[in-house]
């Protein structure tokens, strides 16, 4: 029922079920443990996987939680009433799941994630146009570069396939023109992504490690890369994700093919 209104009330859902409030309040707690939902004051939206666009099913891997955490420790940095842009990828959807019923303004170029937040009313949505790539679902091209070139955003977030010491990288190269319209468009910008994307190089360079404010990552990123990321003088922030099983035992070891 959540899932084809987008949004609905505790009394909806009840008077819908013939059960209890405490009843819905219940498995609520279990959907919104799944990410499926959002609870807020007065009911609940949809977060889980759109039943048009599902860009993301079966590609749900081991590191998927610690994307869930990444994405909550990201929404940190956003304050009420912000203008920012998201890019596509799962890490960058994550991050739109805890913006859901948030007074924002909101661009990207990501279908997954415009689908997400067009059931929020809270949310003034701005949706990039251009060639829409299929596996991802994100609009690259000559036209999003135009069009993003004529707006102003305070925050950026990107997803990016790798770190290395030269900066990050992408594995399309319609795709890095674009970001590269998006990191212009942005008063600041920071990169999301999980620790195993560091060490590893991709088809195209997007900017150098000081060209954005901040990366967020988890916990299970090496010693090594912290000190890296502090020496550009870019802002860290790591995701607590423990609850996934990850600890910082499990980071990385130094890998000397960067």
């Amino acid at each position: 029922m959540v899932r084809q209104t987008g949004f609905a009330s505790l009394g909806e859902l009840a008077e819908s079920l013939s059960v209890s409030e405490s009843t819905v309040r219940r498995d609520l707690e279990q959907l919104e443990q799944s990410g499926d939902v959002r609870r807020t004051h007065g009911g609940v939206f949809w977060t889980g996987e759109s039943a048009t666009i599902r860009a993301f099913e079966g590609r749900k891997d081991t590191t998927w939680t610690v994307k869930a955490a990444i994405g909550a420790a990201a929404a940190e940095l956003i304050e009420e009433h912000d203008t920012i842009l998201l890019d596509g990828g799962s890490t960058t959807y994550e991050l739109a799941r805890c913006l859901v019923g948030r007074r924002l303004q909101v661009v990207t170029n990501s279908l997954p994630v415009a689908h997400l937040l067009s059931s929020s009313d809270s949310i003034d949505l701005v949706t990039i146009g251009g060639c829409v790539r299929g596996r991802t679902a994100v609009a690259i091209g000559p036209m999003a570069e135009s069009m993003l070139r004529q707006i102003n955003v305070r925050l950026a977030f990107l997803s990016v396939a790798g770190i290395n010491e030269r900066g990050y990288f992408n594995n399309n190269m319609m795709l890095v023109e674009s970001e590269k319209a998006m990191l212009a468009s942005a008063d600041q910008a920071y990169v999301v992504t999980d620790h195993t994307k560091f060490g590893k190089v991709s088809l195209s360079h997007l900017c150098r490690l000081e060209d954005v404010q901040g990366v967020v990552t988890d916990s299970g990123l090496a010693s090594h890369w912290k000190k890296r990321i502090d020496d550009a003088g870019v802002e860290l922030v790591l995701a607590d994700n423990r609850r996934s099983g990850e600890t910082d035992a499990a980071a990385d070891p130094p890998s000397n093919s960067e």
